[in-house]
C-alpha cells in the first residue's frame, strides 16, 4: 500500500526519528520532523550497531555511509579488574556476518545521525524544521492539528494523520500518552517506575546514579566534562567557602619535572550526569505515539538502546501505512514491540548487576564467562542479533 496523501509529524531529529522519517518516506508519505536544536546533534560517544539494526539501516540505503564511518571489530576483550590479559575474547567480525547476515559495527553517534540526516536529503517528501521554539497539539478523530512556533518566531498551523514522539527521555508528547492510562493503585517494584510513584506526573524519566558498589549498589553514574559556564561558578562558590590561610613568602622554585616515561597528565574535570530510564505505561493515545527512548529508555549494559529505536521505526512505518488509522497502528505496534523491548531492558539491567558483582561473586562470574568461550554469546544472544525486521 502506498502512503501518498498521508502526512506524519515526528518530534525529534535523533536516530529513531530520522530512521522513521526515511522508512515512511519510502512508502511515499509526507513527513515533517520537528527539532528544537538548530542542527542535527547527538549527545554521547560511540554506539554499537548490531546485525539486527544494521540490516534495517542497509535497507534504507545507508550501507556505504555506515561502512565508511564505522569500525567492524574482530572481537571484544573482557578484562577482569587489574588483569593484564583478557579473560576471553568474544568473536565478532566474519562470524557475525556468517550467522546473522550483517556485520557488527561500532561508530560515533554523531556520525550515524549525520548519515541519517544526509539520507533524508534524497527524499523531497521529508521536511525538517530546525530551531522549533514550541508547539502544541490538538488531536481529533480524523488526525491531528499542530501549532508550531518556528525559529523565526512565526506560528505555523499544520494538519496531519499522526504525531510520533521520538525526542528522548524528556519527550513532550509522552505525558499525553501516559495520562490516558493511569497506573495501578499499588506501585510494583521495577527498575524505573516514575509513572507508578507519581500518578500526577505519569511520565517522568528517572535518573540512575552510581556505580558506587558499597554505597549505591544498584545505581549508575555517567561522567563527562562540564560546560565551562557551569564549572566556573561552582568553583567560585567552593572557593568562597574556604577559610583563607596566610601564605609565607618562599623562594621561587622551578616546577617539578616529569619522570622519564611518565608524562604529566591533567585529569579531566568530570561532571556526574545521570543516566535516565523510561518505562511508560502506554506508548500511544489516539493519534499520538512514542518510539525509542521516549517510550522505553533503558540502561546501557546491553548497548541496545539505539538498535531498539531503529527497530521501532522499521516496525511502525508499515503499520502507519497499512492500518486503517494511526490509533490502530500504534496499538498494534505496542503489542508487537513491548515484549521484546522489555526483554532487552531486563537483560540490560541484569548485566549491570553482573558487571559490578563484588568478590567472591565476581570470581564465579569470571569462571562462567571463561567456560562459555569466545562463541558463547552467539548462542546466548541469537534471539537479539537474529531478529529480522523489514521496513
Amino acid at each position: 500500500m502506498t502512503g501518498k496523501g498521508r502526512t506524519f509529524y515526528i518530534a525529534g531529529a535523533g536516530i529513531s526519528g530520522l530512521t522513521l522519517a526515511l522508512a515512511l518516506a519510502k512508502f511515499g508519505a509526507n513527513v515533517t520532523v520537528l527539532e528544537h536544536n538548530p542542527a542535527v546533534s547527538e549527545v554521547g560517544a560511540g554506539l554499537q550497531i548490531s546485525p539486527n539494526a544494521r540490516r534495517i539501516l542497509d535497507s534504507l540505503g545507508l550501507e556505504e555511509a555506515i561502512a565508511a564511518n564505522s569500525l567492524e571489530p574482530t572481537g571484544i576483550d573482557l578484562y577482569p579488574p587489574r588483569a593484564k590479559r583478557p579473560l576471553v575474547t568474544l568473536e565478532l567480525g566474519a562470524i557475525m556476518r556468517e550467522r546473522f547476515g550483517a556485520p557488527y559495527a561500532v561508530m560515533h553517534r554523531a556520525d550515524l545521525a549525520d548519515a541519517l540526516y544526509k539520507a533524508t536529503g534524497r527524499f523531497a517528501n521529508i521536511d525538517i524544521l530546525f530551531g522549533v521554539r514550541s508547539w502544541d497539539t490538538v488531536p481529533s478523530a480524523r488526525g491531528i492539528s499542530l501549532s508550531v512556533e518556528d525559529a523565526s518566531g512565526q506560528t505555523r498551523s499544520l494538519r496531519g494523520d499522526a504525531l510520533i514522539g521520538a525526542d528522548g527521555v524528556h519527550s513532550k508528547p509522552a505525558p499525553a500518552c501516559s495520562a490516558a492510562h493511569p497506573p495501578p493503585a499499588r506501585p510494583r517494584r521495577s527498575a524505573h517506575p516514575p509513572a507508578l510513584r507519581r500518578p500526577r506526573r505519569p511520565h517522568r524519566p528517572r535518573p540512575r546514579l552510581g556505580p558506587l558498589r558499597s554505597q549505591l549498589p544498584r545505581r549508575l553514574l555517567s561522567a563527562a566534562p562540564p560546560p565551562a559556564d557551569q564549572y566556573r561558578p561552582l568553583r567560585r562558590r567552593l572557593r568562597s567557602r574556604r577559610t583563607p590561610r596566610p601564605r609565607r613568602p618562599s623562594p621561587a622554585a622551578p616546577p617539578p619535572r616529569p619522570r622519564p616515561g611518565h608524562p604529566r597528565r591533567r585529569r579531566p574535570k568530570l561532571d556526574p550526569r545521570p543516566l535516565y530510564t523510561v518505562d511508560s505505561p502506554s506508548w500511544h493515545q489516539g493519534n499520538i505515539g512514542l518510539i525509542g527512548d521516549a517510550a522505553h529508555a533503558m540502561l546501557p549494559f546491553r548497548a541496545r538502546g539505539a538498535a531498539m529505536g531503529i527497530e521501532d521505526a522499521a516496525v511502525l512505518a508499515p503499520l502507519l501505512i497499512n492500518e486503517p488509522n494511526a490509533e490502530a497502528a500504534f496499538a498494534k505496534f505496542e503489542a508487537l514491540r513491548r515484549p521484546r523491548v522489555e526483554r532487552v531492558a531486563k537483560v540490560s539491567g541484569s548485566n549491570g548487576k553482573i558487571f559490578h558483582l563484588p568478590r567472591p561473586l565476581s570470581t564465579a562470574r569470571n569462571l562462567v564467562i571463561a567456560a562459555q568461550g569466545p562463541r558463547g554469546h552467539l548462542k546466548r544472544l541469537s534471539w537479539l542479533y537474529g531478529h529480522d525486521v523489514q521496513p
